[in-house]
């Protein structure tokens, strides 16, 4: 079995913690970081023979379009962040059909060929965005990973399947390949990456990949170039946001390192065409309006 492997490709300040302490108006005048950290995964990467989806956010890909072309040349996927981190509820769908036209162009100018996959900024498919999934098929999206099938506070739909699944929508269906979840004495541990990757023991990572291997199906991690910078500019988070945002940030890149060493990973377009047809024709299937009412 190969799991899929996933980078947002974001910097450090255009994380949701950052919106309260970083106006995008400054974004033009900070340093960007995000080229040398994700250079570092992308070193990564090949010495383990593992490939990855990168989702890049339009706004960064602009700025660097000789990231995207290392990024192709190694061989990996390209998939879309959206444009500059806004939260689906805030762009509204037309704001969103808008974004995502946008992030296409961009990427395509860069070098990428048609752009297939989406992963919405902090998992912003939620019940407060059922039209989302009929304005990704309408842009041509064929496999998204945007819904967390936990409660959060920021983000999820705790009703939402585990594993990868059909998403039916007005205009057709798409694939849908959450993030990691372990499913363990009935509750639902998120061990897909971020944060969870940093905070939690590899072993539950490792849980979660075998189970879903038991299950016939490709786990989703994901990370973030930010989370292999430890020299990052600091913010005043605070309290328990703070901790999560910059626990073990030292650690991640070990930690990865430990699981590709164990687990075979591609990108998530690879990850679901290790499968013939009649895998995906027997994927459980949801009508969008439903599963997110």
């Amino acid at each position: 079995m190969r799991h899929a492997l996933s980078v947002d490709v974001e910097d450090w300040f255009q994380v949701l913690n950052m919106s309260g302490l970083i106006d995008r108006s400054q974004w033009s005048g900070l340093a960007l970081r995000c080229g040398d950290s994700t250079r570092r995964l992308l070193d990564l990467f090949a010495r383990r023979g593992a490939k990855a989806t990168f989702f890049f956010l339009g706004w960064i890909a602009e700025r660097l379009p000789d990231l995207v072309a290392d990024v192709l040349a190694a061989g990996h996927e390209i998939g879309s962040h959206g444009y500059d981190h806004r939260l689906l509820p805030d762009l509204g769908q037309a704001g969103f059909a808008d974004d995502l036209q946008r992030t296409t162009a961009i990427l395509q100018a860069a070098g990428a060929p048609a752009v297939l996959m989406f992963r919405a900024c902090t998992w912003s498919i939620t019940r407060r965005t059922p039209w989302a999934i009929d304005e990704l098929l309408a842009a041509g999206i064929t496999l998204d990973s945007s819904i967390q099938p936990i409660r959060h506070p920021d983000y999820g739909v705790a009703a939402a399947p585990m594993r990868p699944y059909r998403l039916q929508g007005e205009r057709g269906e798409l694939l849908e390949l959450p993030p990691l979840t372990w499913s363990v004495l009935g509750r639902r541990v998120p061990v897909g990456g971020g944060g969870y990757l940093r905070l939690l023991p590899t072993a539950f990572l490792r849980a979660g990949l075998r189970q879903s291997e038991r299950q016939g199906q490709p786990g989703c991690l994901y990370l973030h170039p930010w989370e292999v910078d430890p020299g990052q500019p600091r913010q005043r988070l605070g309290g328990l946001r703070g901790f999560r945002h910059y626990v073990n940030l030292d650690k991640t890149l070990n930690k990865l390192d430990r699981l590709l060493g164990e687990f075979p990973f591609v990108g998530l377009q690879a990850a679901v065409s290790q499968f013939d047809a009649s895998w995906r024709a027997r994927l459980p299937a949801y009508r969008a309006r439903e599963l997110l009412a």
